[in-house]
């Protein structure tokens, strides 16, 4: 096993869920974690008790509001001084029909679009200034940014989650430019595509009527959020650079391409 010993990372979303899996993960490995969440530390209070403040700080911070992804990595930064890592996790899908009303379809797709592009979008260009700030610094110094999208944003999603859908196939298009943009300074971006995690997100799949969203995936069973935050370790170990610009697919075979 890879060590992460003395490396710092931001990962947004960790109140439950993915990012408090990868939080877990990267602090077992011996990083330092600063999580945020919308509303409450959640699993990070437990993190935090396990490994210290030293190791561990968490943000609350609304990402729906403009700006608010600059004033997240400010914070960020003053924890350590240094960031190593970037993880896009946050996100949100709300339920929107396409006969919904016009000013709820309109609100809930800029909310969407806040949250789910524009904040990603303005942490990435943070992370890369403080990465090529980095670099001169350091040559050997590299930056990674990992950033979860979806299989929807490959295979399509339901009609009331269109606004869901074409977020993450903007995040794909975003880090697919990232890659061949900045890799040749030793910043380097990849893209992790889940199908259904366990998590409250997937609660969706026990109601009435969508027992269908299971059922297609072979493997019989949605993936544990730790699936994801292994994968998003492995990539931000510096052990499989070369791969940058990549996506990987972990959807327990309901998606292949």
């Amino acid at each position: 096993m890879f060590s992460l010993e003395g490396k710092t990372y931001l990962v947004t979303g960790t109140s439950r869920g993915i990012g408090s899996a990868t939080a877990g993960i990267l602090l077992n490995l011996g990083a330092n974690v600063v999580g945020c969440s919308s509303s409450r530390p959640g699993k990070m209070e437990d993190l935090e008790a396990k490994y210290g403040s030293e190791k561990v700080l968490s943000v609350p911070v609304d990402l729906s509001k403009p700006g608010t992804g600059f004033e997240l990595w400010e914070q960020a930064i003053r924890f350590k001084g240094r960031i190593d890592g970037l993880v896009n996790n946050a996100g949100i899908a709300p339920s929107t029909p396409y006969d919904a009303p016009n000013e709820q379809w309109t609100t809930d797709w800029a909310r969407v679009m806040q949250v789910n592009v524009q904040a990603v979008a303005d942490l990435c260009k943070a992370a890369i200034q403080h990465f090529e700030t980095e670099r001169v610094r350091n040559k050997d110094f590299a930056g990674r940014i990992v950033t979860i999208a979806s299989r929807a944003a490959f295979r399509g999603d339901q009609p009331d989650s269109l606004h869901y859908a074409a977020s993450k196939g903007a995040l794909v298009a975003l880090m697919r430019s990232i890659a061949r943009g900045f890799s040749g300074n030793g910043i380097y971006g990849f893209i992790i595509a889940p199908g259904w995690v366990a998590t409250d997100m997937a609660a969706v799949t026990e109601m009435p009527g969508n027992e269908h969203m299971l059922k297609e995936i072979p493997m019989g069973a949605m993936a544990p959020p730790e699936d994801i935050g292994n994968m998003i370790a492995f990539l931000l170990s510096g052990l499989v650079d070369n791969a940058t610009g990549t996506t990987i697919d972990i959807n327990g075979a309901s998606y292949v391409r």
